[in-house]
């Protein structure tokens, strides 16, 4: 997708300035609510059940079996990008931006290298990893300067790097993954923003398309959302349709290892009623260690009724990176 179009940008918690429903939703929080309990006993929320030294969550579950069944839900061979194009006019949330420079180095001039003139370019990358198609790592998303496995912000986040839940310690996933329509659930062919669904809305659509979620499973949402990009940047960016903290806190409990939307952010905004800032990120990333994948290309598959296929994901290992830029691919 290379019509992607710069706009205003939505300012909110990561980039340090929240937009006025979030700061009145965080102005409304108060200590008693279960966020700031949890940040006063971090021990009561944020252990690994996989271990005290563990570092990449959800993806335990992940086996060689699983990845063998997955291989045995393809039947046409038929391979599906699910990443969008990104580049410098790719809509993106806070203050994030996006750059590209070519240059050739030595060539002054259009001056060829040795006898045979060899030429060459290289590219060099300039902005926030969290624009595009992307996967949210461990280490991106705290509770009160908590992260996953009860890492304390002061003891590995570094300006050069994280010290512990950095992207190049996420294995490579390979395991069934599905995708739920939800636009065909709400019946719209782009469900409007702050449109949340749980897990009445979850297992409703699971069964009218004939799938269910089961461990170890990549869940995707379709909502229609990415198809705004190019077309009304304005709206994509303002908000989103997306997963409610009740739908968050089901697909835990169905010990899935990551979940993902065509949108930039995955969960409803406005948030819902009630319900605290990015809360759905806190409920899957530092809570439980489950994987977030952004802006993913879900059309083609819903398109073909593709609702499960074998899913395979190898981000870029990056030591101490935060996020990812990806590209994962759906073979059926």
């Amino acid at each position: 997708m290379n019509k992607f179009a710069k706009t205003g940008l939505v300012a909110m918690l990561a980039a340090g300035v929240l937009s006025a429903p979030a700061r009145a939703q965080q102005d409304n929080q108060t200590p008693d609510q279960p966020e700031a309990q949890a940040a006063a006993q971090p021990d009561e929320w944020c252990q690994s059940k996989w271990g005290p030294d563990d570092e990449i969550g959800a993806a335990n579950l992940l086996t060689p079996e699983m990845a063998l069944e997955a291989a045995k839900l393809v039947k046409t061979g038929k391979v599906y990008s699910l990443g969008a194009e990104t580049n410098s006019k790719t809509p993106a949330f806070g203050s994030r931006s996006w750059a590209l420079v070519i240059n050739q180095p030595g060539q002054a001039g259009g001056i060829g290298l040795g006898p045979t003139k060899t030429n060459y370019n290289d590219d060099i990358y300039m902005g926030y990893v969290g624009t595009g198609s992307q996967i949210d790592g461990l280490g991106h998303i705290g509770i009160d300067n908590v992260y996953y496995n009860c890492n304390k912000n002061s003891d590995f986040v570094q300006a050069d790097g994280l010290t512990k839940l950095g992207v190049e310690t996420i294995p490579n996933i390979v395991t069934r993954g599905i995708v739920l329509d939800m636009t065909d659930h709400f019946g719209m062919d782009v469900l409007e923003a702050g449109t949340a669904f749980n897990r009445e809305e979850i297992e409703a659509q699971a069964e009218k398309q004939g799938v269910e979620i089961r461990e170890g499973d990549v869940v995707l949402f379709h909502t229609g959302w990415l198809s705004l990009v190019g077309n009304d940047d304005a709206r994509y960016i303002k908000g989103e349709p997306g997963l409610g903290k009740d739908g968050a806190e089901y697909l835990v409990g169905k010990n899935v290892v990551a979940v993902g939307a065509d949108s930039w952010g995955l969960e409803a905004v406005p948030f819902e009623e009630g319900v605290g800032i990015f809360e759905v990120h806190q409920i899957l990333i530092p809570r439980n260690g489950v994987f977030i994948l952004e802006n993913m290309d879900t059309a083609e598959l819903v398109a073909d009724d593709a609702w499960e296929f074998m899913f395979v994901l190898g981000q870029s290992k990056f030591t101490g990176g935060v996020q990812a830029v990806i590209n994962p691919t759906a073979v059926r």
